[in-house]
């Protein structure tokens, strides 16, 4: 498994998103410990997971409770970076509601730390900005956890340019990762990642392959990706992963799976070399 950095720590150069295991929709327990398993056995040492990622109301955490169990149970689980988030939530009617608010993050902070099963959190990531609460006290909250030894590097997520640069002061120059959505369907986050490139901090691309429901139309959307992948013979999901992989050191994708096939059709991305030529094609999609 090829590497790259988050902060100070070297993870496997694609990570596993765990959402999908738990949100609508989501397999049963015994199909998602043989995912992660699968994905640990090809050596994944970066597994993202939020506290929001549940379905009902009463089981907030439940993919963490999830990926905690399944790490305890794998000879490998100790050497991953989980990151795990907070900032979002899920009343248990299939919306999501924000609460940006120091009290709540640090709260929030406290059950992940119960349900991971950690003395520290790997890396915490302020979820989603909350236009109620003003930037600065929501990555305050981060910081203060990030002082107090609660959790050992800080993120931030669906963030923009001002708002990394924001969040890279506060936290002292100490923010070490930010995870926007990003995927051929979803370019706009280009500038956030050309902003991670230039400071050195890992950009990490939620829904990279279009999101749960999309990520098996990639190929019939997007005639590129369909082109590259045929003359390869891999799938479209593989290119657009190697795509993205290509184009800055700092980009650590994190595709859903709910499936041990799927995570490891995505994971072989990294031994998929672009020419010059394929990735301008798919650059102009």
């Amino acid at each position: 498994m090829h590497t790259r950095r988050i902060g100070d720590v070297e993870v496997s150069a694609i990570g596993l998103g765990a959402m999908p295991m738990s949100i609508e929709g989501r397999p049963d327990e015994a199909r998602s410990l043989a995912t992660i398993h699968a994905a640990l056995d090809a050596g994944v040492t970066l597994i993202d997971t939020a506290d929001a990622y549940h379905r009902d109301a009463h089981e907030v955490g439940h993919n963490e409770t999830l990926i905690a169990k399944a790490l305890a149970s794998h000879d490998r689980g100790k050497d991953v970076l989980v990151a795990t988030k907070g900032g979002h939530l899920r009343p248990g009617d299939g919306s999501w509601t924000l609460d940006g608010s120091p009290r709540y993050l640090k709260e929030a902070c406290e059950g992940s730390l119960r349900r991971l099963g950690v003395e520290a959190i790997g890396l915490y990531q302020f979820h989603r900005p909350d236009p109620r609460v003003p930037y600065a006290e929501s990555v305050g909250a981060i910081r203060d956890l990030l002082d107090e030894g609660k959790i050992r590097m800080a993120g931030i997520s669906n963030a923009d340019p001002q708002q990394i640069r924001q969040a890279q002061e506060i936290l002292g120059g100490r923010l070490v990762s930010v995870q926007n959505q990003f995927s051929p369907a979803f370019r706009s986050s280009e500038p956030e990642l050309e902003l991670c490139d230039e400071l050195g901090i890992a950009f990490l691309p939620w829904s990279p392959l279009g999101g749960i429901s999309r990520a098996g139309e990639l190929g019939s959307a997007y005639a590129p990706f369909a082109r590259v992948a045929e003359a390869h013979g891999v799938s479209p999901q593989r290119v657009c992963l190697a795509w993205m992989l290509a184009k800055s050191p700092v980009v650590v994708p994190i595709p859903g799976a709910s499936r041990p096939e799927t995570i490891l059709d995505s994971l072989a991305a990294v031994d998929l070399e672009l020419g010059s030529e394929e990735l301008a094609q798919l650059d102009a999609v």
